[in-house]
């Protein structure tokens, strides 16, 4: 375990902003609440009772301030307040809000707090309010770590409990009625006659009154929405076509951007634009980092005519090669670029003295984010105020970089956050945001819209980390004894950090994320991190670091149990020492009815992984025929506490698989000449529809605390696949992608 003094990737705003600066909160600063934003644009006979609720005599609106990424955040979130309140489903308006301090999202102190391998640790429990502190004041309003519905479910609750209670009281001075015998139902105050006052109809009195804040929730027993199937807010718009996203915005007098930038991340060092700005429909061609935007009077023509601009540009600041890539992270496994030693129990070095030791090499690629939707951002910006329309995770970042490109101050700046077509991290970044910031400084009082080619969106893509483990073990009398768990890849967190102006301030935790915190009571169990100095740029990737420790992790003991002649769910059951995660490998072994026999040609491969404290196993079957390798079945059960809406959590886990097993099997980035040679889905191919296995899914309900689900199923399908593979074919597969060992059908 990292000692007290070392901070952690999910500690880098107190590393930042409290340690490195010296600063210190008051405790008055730290308790006082940040002012409710609604109260800002608040009309006359609008009532807000914080800043989650607005009630106007048109209805209800509920602010969802988490970013819509496809996952159903909004939807989440409006049930939450809806379950309290009273409101039947979908009766009432949904928006994100502004970008607002009051939005900071508290979960990211709940993911400090198990930063380190045992939660219940004295660090975990110092760091966390501590970190809490500087999210609070610091105003950190983001969505990412699985970590919406565990920011929101108490807090939301509590907003739709406090609104429900001051309209009661409302009501209650407006009837002289006591304020205990009325209820609330279908969005009104009822009356012990029977008849009801809608809320709307009592925004104005309760706008003159304070709200009230001793509320008590509603007990689990007395959940309408909670727990139960919705249909999500947004499923009629997105199954007809009729939902818009930043990419389908349209506004009077708009012109449109593409861009041509740097392939290399590198410096525009010449280019003739000749030939483009001849071509129909181009208006002008703009200076940008590191390269050029072309204006046109459709996104078509701006394409065509970006494609015509011959450039040169500088070399990569990072190796021209893969191979040299690689290299560099291979030669990172030393004394000096030990990031930290996560875990270390027993006593590793004697455990391996002397001993036969089983040793390997995995390895994992880069890989890009590829959302459905590419990026893309419609801006208009004047004098004194900028006006932009994009999906953002961190809308208070995004709106300040905005306010600096065009000199203005924040509250300068508008974000209006649209619904994503995706995101898997790609929406944490920036250039989609500041380029068209940069852009629009040029076209003062022009609606700009820029969108990002598909092509673009790929190229200028920050990918996954690569990574490598070198992992030696050791086994005695039919049980896993010692594993020694090095791993080395580019640290993701510092290189994301950096763009978003913030210095990661201690060792990455999440170079070893989903391995070091594995909770297994193995005697001797090390792993340690080693940072590869940065290559490529990369990014937060769905799972982040778990996406590839856990594959190499999980991989590397089912290879110590094969090689143990133990039966692979029974040895992890039996190192097993966390009784929530114990109780979902059970779950997946029933699922999958484990121990049978499937038959000639097909294998079954477990994988187990913890990420973002939430315990996920998966069971995959496999055949192998004449013609490759077939993905029957898949099993997952996952554990988050409380399940807000089981037909979203059934999605997600579905989802996650799929994205899991199609970047384990296809994916990969390269570089050749600095740049990415995967530009399109054709390159980077996750899983086909023909490929899709059946997937089943269990939740469970153990844990004390509610999780997320929308990242932790990711890390388990890859090892799942590669232990399924060797059980039916007897291949060790430790690189991905996988299909470059075996072919897929």
């Amino acid at each position: 375990m990292a000692p007290l003094g070392k901070i952690a990737r999910r500690t880098f705003l107190i590393g930042s902003a409290a340690v490195a600066g010296g600063v210190v909160f008051g405790v008055y600063a730290v308790r006082k609440p940040h002012r409710n934003p609604l109260l800002d644009d608040l009309a006359e006979g609008e009532a807000t009772f914080n800043p989650w609720v607005k009630v106007s005599r048109d209805g209800v609106t509920l602010i969802t301030p988490h970013t819509d990424l496809g996952q159903g955040a909004r939807s989440m979130q409006a049930a939450l307040i809806a379950e309290e309140m009273d409101l039947e489903w979908g009766d009432f308006e949904v928006s994100p809000g502004v970008p607002s301090a009051a939005y900071y999202n508290r979960a990211l102190a709940y993911e400090a707090a198990h930063a380190s391998p045992d939660p219940t640790s004295i660090q975990a429990k110092m760091m966390a309010p501590v970190i809490m502190t500087a999210i609070k004041m610091m105003g950190v309003q983001g969505t990412g770590g699985s970590s919406s519905t565990r920011d929101s479910f108490d807090l939301l609750r509590k907003a739709g409990a406090v609104a429900r209670e001051t309209l009661k009281k409302a009501a209650s001075l407006r009837t002289g009625l006591a304020v205990a015998d009325l209820k609330t139902g279908r969005g009104s105050v009822q009356l012990p006659d029977g008849s009801a006052i809608k809320y709307a109809e009592l925004a104005e009195d309760a706008a003159k009154i304070k709200p009230v804040s001793d509320v008590v929730l509603r007990p689990p027993e007395e959940w309408r929405l909670i727990g139960k199937p919705m249909r999500r807010l947004d499923i009629e718009a997105k199954s007809t076509g009729a939902l818009q996203y930043s990419i389908d915005l349209e506004q009077e007098g708009m012109v449109f951007a593409a861009l041509r930038v740097s392939p290399r991340r590198s410096a525009l060092v010449d280019y003739d634009a000749g030939a483009a700005e001849k071509m129909r429909g181009v208006k002008k061609i703009l200076k940008v980092t590191n390269g050029l935007a072309v204006i046109a009077d459709n996104s078509w023509r701006a394409f065509k005519a970006a494609e015509a601009i011959r450039c040169e540009w500088a070399p990569a600041a990072y190796p021209a090669e893969m191979s040299g890539h690689w290299d560099e992270v291979a030669a990172s496994f030393t004394p000096e670029r030990l990031e930290a030693e996560w875990r270390n129990d027993g006593d590793v070095d004697q455990a391996l003295a002397g001993a036969d030791i089983i040793e390997a090499e995995y390895k994992a690629p880069y890989v890009a984010h590829q959302p459905l939707e590419p990026i893309s951002t419609v801006i208009t910006v004047t004098d004194d105020r900028a006006d932009f329309w994009t999906s953002h995770q961190f809308p208070r970042i995004a709106q300040q970089k905005v306010a600096d490109i065009c000199g203005l101050k924040p509250d300068q700046v508008y974000l209006h956050n649209q619904y994503a077509g995706g995101s898997f991290g790609h929406r944490l970044e920036f250039e989609n945001v500041t380029l068209a910031a940069e852009i629009a400084v040029q076209m003062k009082g022009a609606p700009v819209k820029l969108t990002f080619r598909r092509e673009d969106d790929f190229e200028q893509d920050f990918p996954r980390q690569i990574g490598m483990a070198r992992p030696r073990g050791v086994v005695k009398d039919g049980k896993v004894l010692a594993i020694d768990l090095p791993i080395a890849t580019v640290s993701s967190s510092a290189s994301q950090m950096a763009r978003a102006g913030v210095s990661l301030p201690g060792p990455d935790d999440q170079i070893t994320a989903g391995a070091s915190n594995l909770p297994y009571a193995l005697p001797n169990f090390r792993v340690a991190a080693y940072r590869v100095p940065e290559l490529a740029p990369t990014s937060s990737w769905r799972s982040v670091g778990a996406s590839t420790a856990g594959f190499f992790a999980d991989c590397f003991l089912d290879e110590l149990i094969h090689a143990a002649g133990a039966d692979p769910l029974a040895e992890r059951l039996r190192l097993m020492n966390d009784d929530i995660s114990r109780k979902v490998l059970e779950a997946v072994g029933d699922m999958s009815n484990w121990g049978s026999d499937i038959g000639p040609g097909r294998g079954r491969g477990v994988a187990f992984v913890k990420s973002f404290n939430t315990p996920v196993a998966e069971v995959i079957e496999v055949t192998m025929t004449a013609e490759g390798i077939k993905i029957d079945k898949v099993f997952v059960a996952a554990d988050v506490g409380t399940i807000v809406d089981p037909v979203n959590f059934e999605n997600h886990v579905q989802g996650a698989v799929v994205w899991g097993l199609g970047h384990a099997m296809n994916c990969e980035i390269t570089y050749s000449d600095g740049m990415a040679q995967q530009r399109n889905f054709n390159a980077h191919e996750g899983m086909r529809l023909y490929q899709c296995p059946e997937i089943y899914v269990r939740g469970l309900e153990n844990g004390p605390e509610v999780r997320g689900i929308g990242e932790p199923p990711v890390p388990p399908a890859a090892p799942a696949l590669s232990n399924a593979i060797f059980a039916a074919t007897g291949m060790r597969i430790r690189e991905m992608p996988f299909n470059k060992h075996v072919k897929f059908i």
